[in-house]
């Protein structure tokens, strides 16, 4: 389910990932801040899985409450937690399935069946194939070492969610321009594009700045000369042959004429990552002087075109030889519901990286909880100690992914637990709960599948903060300085003019 959070400022969010619950929550509690830091680490180290996080180390320490109630020392449950977390992550490692990456067809496969696992707890669940594809190829696009920040996310409001578009180069939203603007071409074939970081606009003096001059002709030779540093910069970029001329700081009117009149296109306060998104994609590098612009330092692609995308326009680089980078155009009505769009895109993009860096996959839809469960369930019985109850107590709470599942879902969680515990019992491990029919289904075989770097991920994150909120035993909280008592003064009703005190 979805929550809807209203900051102070009256802006509402509309989320059902963890990291964004958590971070736009105002929390106070030291301890709860905790749990906040698990699920940004778990955003930040895989991407997905956030919620799960947070539900699991909360009920680790619903689950450990009761033996510090009744004086198990923190730190025999500790111990004993870590045990537990050691052997479920070597369980995982133990039954995940390694797929091969030899045939470019079958781990595209794969690749797709993750990205759509991540999308289905989603708003965007009822379009997950689309978006699945269009993740998968978005990473695809990339070099190996995957860069995150090389897959440009633009929102456009207006249209249907399925007129988001994949672009295999770089597109963003058509800066601010002056006058002149209309008459440049909106459309090149093979063009030259020069990326610069100079200003093109003639600008006011300073205010401290002071020239004396004695007489009308030293005035003008000074105007002269602005003029003819800026002329001077414009021609050396027209005669290096470049068609598109990209700028992170203002290219002013008179430059904007300039390059009109010589069916040249111009656009100034390009955004830096944009820009250097278009350096990777078309190649050249980011001049900051107008001087030796060879073709070395300029960038090509084989079309560049400015188009209409519902209210924006957007300029188009596309076909370009090196291209490394690509853009996500995602389009919907409501802002909050194209925001969201948004944190889903990114949730499925950090889990292909990673089902592409990590080959091993395993059964989501509590499949491989209720695994995990049985296993410690069995193994705590081989041991004597406290260390029994408490393995158990853990295995008993990974059980609450599933129940949760069945909660969301309106099923009876009782239930299609029961079913679970049987099936994992006679040997079914992937065995998981199936939202379609309100029952219990193989979950591998029905393609609901998970890197298992998020599993793991997540149990350790969540043990990890459950064994710091245990080992805390007292909260010292400093108090405040001020006021005179804090600061030594005399004592309220005693100070000068107040009257005697009776």
């Amino acid at each position: 389910m979805d929550k809807l959070i209203i900051d102070n400022n009256g802006k509402a969010t509309i989320s059902n990932d963890g990291a964004t619950i958590m971070k736009l929550l105002d929390v106070v509690h030291p301890a709860a801040k905790t749990l906040v830091d698990i699920a940004k680490s778990q955003d930040a180290e895989v991407g997905d899985g956030t919620t799960s996080v947070v539900l699991l180390a909360g009920e680790f320490l619903k689950q450990c409450k009761p033996f510090v109630e009744e004086s198990v020392h923190p730190q025999v449950v500790a111990k004993a937690l870590r045990k537990a977390t050691d052997l479920s992550v070597r369980k995982i490692k133990e039954i995940s399935e390694k797929v091969k990456n030899d045939n470019p067809e079958e781990q595209r496969s794969l690749l797709k069946k993750c990205a759509a696992t991540a999308l289905s707890s989603k708003m965007v669940a009822h379009q997950k194939d689309f978006f699945a594809n269009m993740v998968v190829d978005a990473v695809m696009i990339l070099d190996e070492l995957l860069p995150l920040n090389m897959i440009g996310m633009k929102k456009c409001r207006g249209g249907a969610l399925e007129d988001s578009l994949l672009v295999e180069g770089v597109a963003f939203k058509k800066t601010f321009s002056y006058a002149g603007f209309e008459m440049q071409p909106k459309k090149y074939l093979n063009p030259k594009i020069a990326l610069l970081n100079i200003e093109l606009e003639l600008k006011a003096e300073k205010e401290n700045a002071e020239i004396r001059v004695d007489n009308v002709q030293e005035y003008q030779s000074i105007v002269d000369a602005e003029w003819k540093i800026l002329y001077d910069k414009l021609d050396k970029i027209h005669a290096s042959g470049a068609k598109a001329v990209l700028s992170k700081l203002p290219i002013g009117d008179v430059a904007t004429q300039y390059f009109a009149d010589r069916d040249m296109f111009c656009a100034g306060r390009v955004p830096e990552e944009d820009l250097k998104r278009t350096m990777k994609a078309c190649g050249g590098s980011i001049q900051t002087t107008s001087t030796n612009l060879d073709a070395d330092v300029l960038g090509s692609c084989e079309l560049f075109e400015e188009r209409q995308i519902g209210g924006d326009r957007y300029n188009f680089f596309t076909g370009c030889p090196q291209a490394k980078t690509c853009t996500i155009i995602m389009r919907g009505g409501a802002e909050q519901f194209i925001e969201e769009t948004e944190r889903s895109l990114h949730d499925a993009i950090m889990i292909v990286r990673r089902a592409i860096k990590n080959d091993a996959i395993v059964a989501g839809g509590g499949a491989i909880e209720m695994e995990l469960s049985k296993y410690l369930r069995d193994y705590s019985r081989t041991i004597a100690g406290k260390e029994q109850l408490i393995i158990g107590a853990m295995a008993k709470a990974l059980e609450v992914i599933p129940r949760q599942l069945c909660d969301n879902a309106g099923f009876d969680a009782t239930n299609i637990l029961n079913k679970l515990r049987q099936k994992h019992a006679q040997g079914g491990k992937w065995y998981g709960v199936d939202i379609y029919s309100e029952d219990i289904a193989d979950n591998f075989k029905a393609y609901v599948w998970e890197p298992a770097v998020v599993k793991i991920n997540a149990i350790i994150a969540a043990s990890e903060a459950t064994c710091l909120i245990l080992s805390v035993d007292e909260t010292i909280k400093n108090p405040k300085s001020g006021g005179d008592q804090a600061a030594g003064g005399p004592p309220m009703g005693r100070g000068r003019g107040r009257g005697r005190p009776m």
